[in-house]
């Protein structure tokens, strides 16, 4: 990620592709305000759900988002993240609901194989739980075809059986802009209004805009080790292993998610424009380079997406 791209490209890299996508995403956002009931918007605080957040602004007006803000906690989140997740839903007075992996481990829903097991793939159970709780008839999420070869197969709006369930074979033709949003009892859609955006959409949306961030998404120094290609970062969560080294670098964050599995990459960059310089030179994808609960099996995600994940 330390790969330099001449800056002068920034002068010569067209952003009018922007407004497409915006206008796309405002029409999802709409549309899901209008064919359905009871939907909530998937909002962790990470780049993509505040890149929607901004979207969803400038299709309903400030503070007048028609649907609660829902975080599937898993209790072991970066601060930074969460605090900012409760800073920004409070500056536009949209109702957050939270529900934490810690409540189902508390009612027997989740059990851990051990301790130490990340909690992020239990997420699902929290979420189909949240689901039930609140019959949500759709959840809006901010995956994007280009991070994973799973979420490369999604639909716009992706429906799921009473199960939760994603069944990659049986989704709905997509043609134009015309949408099949009918459900029978018990079922509900994952709409994906950014799914035809890029990780460099993303950021140069967040350049243009001037998109508030939390802090890790830009360069910091930050204790970490090498491990299996990755730099894990050093917390109470992730200690170093035995025979591992220590190093200070800087680094930032392409992604968020639970510390457990979330790495950073050495970076720089200070700016959105300085991020777009990285994201030119990228050559592995945002998950691919940080994420190591998808290195277990090249299909760990469609496993996790059938079982209810995001």
């Amino acid at each position: 990620m330390n790969a330099r791209v001449d800056t002068s490209v920034l002068s010569h890299l067209s952003n009018r592709h922007l407004d497409a996508l915006e206008e796309e995403t405002i029409f999802v956002l709409r549309e899901v305000a209008a064919a359905f009931e009871r939907p909530a918007l998937l909002f962790s605080g990470g780049k993509d759900s505040l890149v929607m957040l901004r979207c969803a602004e400038k299709a309903f007006g400030q503070g007048r988002i028609p649907y609660p803000l829902l975080m599937i906690d898993t209790g072991h989140n970066f601060p930074e993240v969460t605090d900012f997740r409760d800073f920004r839903a409070k500056e536009l007075g949209a109702e957050l609901i939270v529900r934490s992996v810690e409540d189902s481990m508390a009612r027997g829903t989740v059990r851990l194989a051990h301790p130490g097991e990340s909690r992020n793939v239990h997420q699902s159970v929290t979420l189909l739980e949240a689901i039930d709780e609140f019959r949500f008839d759709a959840l809006i999420g901010g995956a994007r075809r280009d991070e994973e070869k799973a979420r490369a197969k999604e639909r716009i709006f992706s429906h799921r059986d009473s199960f939760g369930q994603w069944q990659p074979k049986a989704q709905r033709p997509e043609l134009w802009t015309l949408f099949n949003t009918r459900l029978a009892p018990g079922e509900h859609f994952r709409v994906f209004p950014i799914s035809n955006w890029t990780e460099l959409d993303v950021w140069q949306y967040i350049e243009r805009e001037q998109i508030a961030l939390p802090s890790i998404y830009y360069t910091h120094k930050r204790e970490v080790v090498e491990r299996r290609g990755l730099l894990v970062p050093v917390t109470e969560l992730t200690p170093p292993r035995e025979g591992e080294q220590v190093v200070v670098r800087d680094v930032r964050f392409r992604t968020v998610g639970d510390i457990t599995c979330t790495c950073p990459v050495e970076s720089n960059a200070a700016t959105a424009a300085d991020i777009v310089l990285e994201t030119l030179a990228a050559e592995v994808s945002e998950r691919g380079a940080t994420r190591m609960d998808d290195k277990t099996s090249e299909a760990s995600m469609e496993k996790r997406k059938k079982d209810g994940y995001f």
